[in-house]
């Protein structure tokens, strides 16, 4: 009888599942009943924090996320938390300093994260250095990350050498990171095949159910030699989210190939946890529907889920759902124009937006945002084809021959001295200096809230200025 091959997985219903199909509201207190069960279930790893959960936790939760990392911690003795870093960008939406990055990955393994899966927006591996070498500095496992998209100028040559490139740089894994669901199961066998072939380091597949071929993709992949896949419980799974862990457990447990050794009475407890969850979400409203089922719109148009739900929230405060398939359409050419970035977080808001407004306005580039100026002068990092010297003249005027060619952060002053000295007055833990400089708007307002919590200030007692308001 021919050994089985061992499928690990990573289970992402408390990070990227609620953040896929609730908008990351799910609350600490929601998740600790269940934090040792799924502890016993085998998993390769737990994701819990980065992402948006740490945005989500201070703007609309009044949560500090890392009291909820620590509590994960606590809860969890047996199996690795992992986190999602937006490389130089860390949490937030611009990038930061150095010094920063050390330290934000300094305090995010001090506090109980085991793995990081470290990305960029455009795929460029130079925004990925600090973080990768900072991951390592501190005793975490460093996963290398590419996002996968689709346009006529991303080749698998291109994808194999940014993967080689990652491993060179010290990553101790790398992660094929499918935000939109575009990846097709035939496809993605031939890819993994190769990207195997090329690295002596664990490869691990996320992908999204919202093309309806997550797992048929998870299945050619496991055929094809991927060590680790991301799934989420069925009460948070399929849409937009991941596909479901119990019927790929099932599959691979009952097949001649492979084995999870994953516990299927634990993941039934889970499940059954879960399940009373997402019906509170149903009834509630944050939980949509459209985003439950197959959306064809993915692979036509190359955009993720998340990115869809944002587009149809821009055109309802404009009046203009009636523009919804034109904005599909400008989608494509902007991204075009700005040098075929891949669509994530945040270069998918940046597309999005300014194609909302080409077609709101009328006209193309009537206006645009900070953001994407910052695009074009090269503040992000290196767009997969350079930006053309007349869009760069259309959208920046005579700065348009002082846009930056190096790494981004190399021109980044050291700013954590700062930052301490701005929110001296609210820290509480060394970590708040971080919170504050990458959200410092709901940073504040949830440094004062909890101040109130903890030392009853009287809300009429400030300024109006100054009220403390619960979100």
């Amino acid at each position: 009888m021919t050994e089985k091959r061992k499928i690990k997985f990573t289970e992402t219903v408390l990070r990227d599942a609620h953040q896929s199909l609730i908008a990351t509201r799910m609350k600490t207190e929601d998740m600790v009943p269940i934090l040792e069960v799924l502890d016993a279930v085998g998993y390769n790893a737990l994701e819990c924090w980065g992402g948006a959960t740490f945005d989500a936790s201070v703007r609309f939760l009044n949560e500090d996320p890392w009291e909820r990392l620590r509590t994960f911690r606590k809860h969890v003795k047996s199996t690795k938390l992992q986190m999602l870093l937006r490389g130089q960008n860390l949490l937030g939406y611009r990038h930061y300093a150095d010094d920063m990055v050390d330290e934000f990955v300094n305090r995010s393994i001090g506090n109980g994260i085991d793995i990081i899966r470290i990305f960029d927006a455009f795929n460029d591996v130079r925004n990925l250095e600090s973080a990768i070498k900072a991951c390592k500095k501190y005793g975490g496992h460093a996963q290398g990350t590419l996002s996968y998209t689709i346009s006529p100028v991303h080749t698998p040559e291109m994808f194999i050498n940014q993967i080689r490139e990652l491993e060179q740089m010290g990553a101790d894994s790398v992660c094929i990171k499918d935000m939109a669901g575009l990846l097709d199961p035939y496809g993605t066998f031939d890819f993994v095949k190769t990207v195997k072939s090329e690295i002596s380091i664990p490869l691990e597949l996320h992908t999204h159910a919202t093309s309806g071929l997550g797992s048929m993709t998870y299945l050619k992949a496991a055929e094809a030699g991927v060590d680790i896949i991301d799934t989420a419980l069925s009460p948070f799974a399929e849409g937009t989210s991941q596909p479901s862990t119990e019927p790929l457990v099932f599959t691979f447990d009952h097949s001649e190939q492979f084995e999870t050794g994953l516990d299927m009475d634990k993941l039934n407890e889970a499940s059954a946890y879960f399940r009373p969850l997402r019906e509170e979400y149903l009834k509630s409203g944050l939980m949509d529907t459209k985003l439950l089922g197959v959306d064809i719109n993915t692979l036509i148009y190359q955009v993720p889920g998340g990115m869809l739900s944002n587009l149809v929230s821009q055109l309802k405060q404009a009046n203009a759902m009636d523009k919804f398939e034109e904005v599909l359409r400008e989608v494509p050419r902007v991204r075009e124009d700005l040098g075929y970035p891949p669509l994530v977080t945040p270069s998918s808001q940046i597309v999005g937006t300014q194609a909302v407004l080409n077609v709101v306005t009328g006209e193309r580039y009537k206006m645009v945002p900070n953001e994407v100026k910052d695009v074009v002068r090269g503040k992000y990092g290196k767009t997969t084809v350079p930006i053309t010297d007349e869009f760069a003249k259309k959208i920046l005027g005579a700065e348009a021959d002082s846009r930056i060619t190096h790494r981004p952060a190399d021109i980044l002053e050291p700013e954590l001295e700062n930052a301490k000295a701005e929110f001296a007055e609210y820290i509480e833990q060394p970590e708040d200096i971080l919170t504050g400089a990458m959200f410092p708007g709901p940073a504040v307002e949830f440094f004062k809230y909890r101040q109130a919590q903890k030392y009853g200030i009287d809300n009429t007692l400030l300024d109006e200025e100054d009220q403390v308001y619960p979100v």
